[in-house]
């Protein structure tokens, strides 16, 4: 029996896409290949054809620049350096390079990134927190660009391939911590409520409090943004409560920061008349004064993960199902935690 020639067969489905279309298979050719004299709407009604035919490049014809593209929806804080190191250091180990990129506040980034990534054909892409459209999706996999979410803001999907941390596991040690230093009024500021790591540590919080047999205080829950700012004026708020908490989990360091500020304009001392617990353990947290007691999120070995994952998937011929990675957090105490006075 006479085996399909697999080259054959997908050439046949070129012709076929570029017939359906009404265009040339020279201009199919550049919409593969992500050339830019192409008209949109030409574009737009090949790339859906592409999809529905469920086109992929032979592995041959995808040729690969030497770069990994690091995409972060926000780039303003010490967390995105710790996440730029571990992609750097796996790329520098591989000889490539790192194009790094901002989708201004997005969840999802724009279509012309999507475009561009296409032209680059990096060896992978790297979304921090970011998360693909189904177009955006389709068009890396009809170029065998393969990708991979860092701490998804959202749920990534059973075919996004994701590396994160253990962040209610992470929640549940600090506000036990806490607890077992005998603090019964415990506030929490935590991120924002769209993204899955903030809602995970809150949960976290509230079955701790639930361990130890103390109710959760809607009162001194705070919805930050993950900001040095929010946590400054959620603690402001929190902190002139009649009943004010003894201790509050701050969600991360950069928000425990803030609440330091806080602290400091109300005369508060830390950890004498307030105890803090932040998280993520950035370069910072150890040189603050008190020295802050956080959870260790270990952002660059998560980027470091995240990267060599990439970089498998675009070395298989056969990419395995997708991969959910999780790293452990653990708990640093330093000085900024203490029995309640």
């Amino acid at each position: 029996m006479t085996r399909p020639n697999p080259a054959v067969a997908q050439s046949a489905t070129l012709a076929e896409i570029a017939r359906e279309a009404g265009v040339s298979a020279p201009t199919v050719s550049k919409v593969l290949n992500g050339r830019a004299d192409v008209a949109p709407s030409t574009r737009s009604r090949v790339e859906e054809l592409l999809r529905r035919h469920g086109y992929r490049r032979r592995r041959a014809e995808a040729s690969r620049s030497p770069l990994i593209d690091l995409v972060f929806h926000e780039l303003e804080s010490a967390w995105a350096m710790e996440v730029i190191r571990g992609v750097e250091n796996v790329a520098r180990d591989e000889g490539l390079s790192v194009v790094l990129s901002e989708s201004a506040g997005r969840l999802t980034p724009g279509r012309t990134w999507a475009d561009q990534v296409a032209a680059r054909r990096p060896h992978g892409v790297v979304l921090v927190l970011s998360g693909l459209d189904e177009s955006q999706r389709a068009l890396l996999t009809s170029r065998s660009i393969p990708f991979v979410v860092v701490d998804p803001a959202g749920d990534p999907g059973d075919d996004a391939p994701s590396v994160g941390a253990t962040n209610w596991q992470g929640g549940l040690a600090a506000t036990r911590h806490l607890t077992e230093l005998g603090h019964r009024r415990i506030g929490v500021i935590t991120g924002p409520s769209r993204m899955m790591c903030s809602r995970a540590r809150l949960d976290g919080y509230r079955a701790a409090l639930d361990t130890a047999g103390l109710p959760v205080d809607p009162a001194l829950v705070r919805n930050g943004d993950f900001h040095h700012e929010s946590g400054y004026r959620n603690g402001l708020e929190l902190l002139r409560l009649p009943d004010r908490p003894t201790a509050v989990f701050a969600g991360n360091d950069l928000q425990a920061l803030g609440l330091y500020e806080a602290a400091r304009e109300l005369g508060l001392r830390v950890p004498e008349d307030l105890s803090i617990v932040g998280f993520d353990d950035l370069p910072v947290a150890r040189w603050v004064g008190p020295p802050l007691t956080t959870v260790r999120q270990p952002l660059t070995e998560m980027a470091e993960a995240a990267t060599r994952l990439v970089l498998d998937l675009g070395r298989s011929e056969r990419p395995s199902a997708a991969t959910r990675v999780e790293l452990a957090t653990s708990l640093v105490v330093r000085s900024s935690t203490a029995p309640p006075s």
